[in-house]
C-alpha cells in the first residue's frame, strides 16, 4: 500500500497532487502543529521574474495550535491583494476568462469559514472538481494508527510506500524511509517565458484549463 501524508493545503502543487494521485491512501495533517513556514495558508503563483506567495490570513493567537484549530483572521482586507497577484499575473493565460467568475467567488466563499482547514478543504475540492479529478483523502485526526512519528503510521497502516510532501523539512516530520513521487516535473506553458515547477495547481488551471489532464497523465509515469 502507497501512502501519501501531507499537509491540507488549499492549492497544492504538482509534486504533491502527484503523491496524492500515486497513493492508495492520502492523510491530511490536521493535528500537526501550524507553521507559517508550512503551505497550509498560502500558495506560490507565477509572476514575470518567477514566483510570489499568496497568503491566507491567519490569527495571531491560533498561530501555536494545530492546524486544525487555526482560524482566519477576517479583521484583515487581505482579499484585494490576493485576488490582483492573481489577475494581473494571470490575465493573459489561455484559461483565465474562462475560470475568472468562479475562481473569484470560491475564493471569496472565505468569509463563510472560521477556520482555515475548512476553507481548504472546500477550495481545494472546488479544484479538483474544475480538473475532473477524484482524490480521497482523511484528516489524521479520524485515522486509527495515525501517529505523529511518521515511521510509526507506516507501520501501523500496513504501507510499503511513504510520500511526503514536497520540500517539507521545515515544518513537517521526516522519514529516512520516504520516497518521492514526481522526479522530473512535467512543463507546459505558463504566463511568462521559461518555466517555474513550484507553483501551484491554480498555475497549472488557468494555463492549461481542460486540456490539464494531458499534464496530469505525467505526473503518474
Amino acid at each position: 500500500m502507497t501512502l501519501a501524508i501531507l499537509t491540507p493545503q488549499f492549492a497544492p502543487n504538482l509534486f504533491d497532487l502527484a503523491s496524492m494521485s500515486k497513493a492508495d491512501r492520502v492523510i491530511l495533517q490536521d493535528v500537526e502543529k501550524w507553521s507559517r513556514k508550512g503551505r497550509t495558508h498560502r500558495a506560490e503563483i507565477r509572476i514575470e521574474d518567477g514566483t510570489q506567495w499568496i497568503n491566507l490570513p491567519v490569527l495571531q493567537e491560533d498561530r501555536k495550535k494545530a492546524i486544525k484549530g487555526v482560524r482566519l483572521d477576517h479583521s484583515q482586507r487581505w482579499f484585494e491583494p490576493f485576488w490582483n497577484a492573481i489577475a494581473h499575473n494571470y490575465q493573459n493565460a489561455t484559461w483565465f476568462d474562462f475560470y475568472e467568475d468562479e475562481l473569484k467567488s470560491d475564493i471569496l466563499k472565505v468569509n463563510e469559514f472560521e477556520y482555515l482547514l475548512e476553507f481548504n478543504l472546500y477550495f481545494f475540492q472546488r479544484i479538483l472538481q474544475f480538473l475532473e479529478l477524484n482524490i480521497e483523502f482523511e484528516l489524521a485526526s479520524k485515522v486509527d494508527g495515525y501517529s505523529t512519528f511518521l515511521d510509526e503510521t507506516v507501520s501501523n497502516l500496513d504501507a510499503d510506500v511513504l510520500y511526503l510532501e514536497h520540500n517539507s523539512k521545515n515544518y513537517q516530520r521526516q522519514s529516512k524511509s520516504a520516497e518521492i513521487a514526481l522526479k522530473v516535473h512535467p512543463m507546459y506553458k505558463q504566463s511568462y517565458p521559461g518555466f517555474e515547477p513550484k507553483c501551484s495547481i491554480l498555475d497549472l488551471l488557468l494555463n492549461e484549463g481542460r486540456e490539464s489532464f494531458r499534464i496530469i497523465e505525467k505526473l503518474l509515469s
